[in-house]
């Protein structure tokens, strides 16, 4: 089995940075992509950013310029910078990961959330 633990969720105020991190950990072989997504109240879950093993990232328009995806690949670590918060970036963040394991099964796999609140 494959575990995502994610830590760094909090309250900012408007303009504030977080940075978001997420641990996998369990029967890995190989660590594909991993992304971030968030899903506010009353809304479906949305993607915010995505890293393939290569290290290719992918945003959505609406934190393009504002937050950065990274990983470490030695710590099968993916991390969220999320710099000039908005209000309107409130929800609870998820982790997500394209894991194939030791047995060679390819599973994705989605962590617990973390909530990020952003208000004055």
């Amino acid at each position: 089995q494959v575990q995502l633990v994610e830590s760094g969720g909090g309250l900012v105020q408007p303009g504030g940075s977080l940075r978001l991190s997420c641990a996998a950990s369990g029967s890995i072989s190989v660590i594909n992509a991993m992304g971030w997504y968030r899903q506010a109240p009353g809304n479906q879950r949305e993607l915010v950013a995505t890293i393939t093993g290569g290290g290719s990232t992918n945003y959505a328009d609406s934190v393009n310029g504002r937050f950065t995806i990274s990983r470490d690949n030695a710590k099968n670590t993916v991390y969220l910078q999320m710099n000039s918060l908005k209000p309107e970036d409130t929800a609870v963040y998820y982790c997500n990961a394209d894991v194939t394991t030791v047995w060679r099964r390819r599973t994705n796999v989605w962590g617990q959330g973390t909530q990020v609140g952003v208000s004055a």
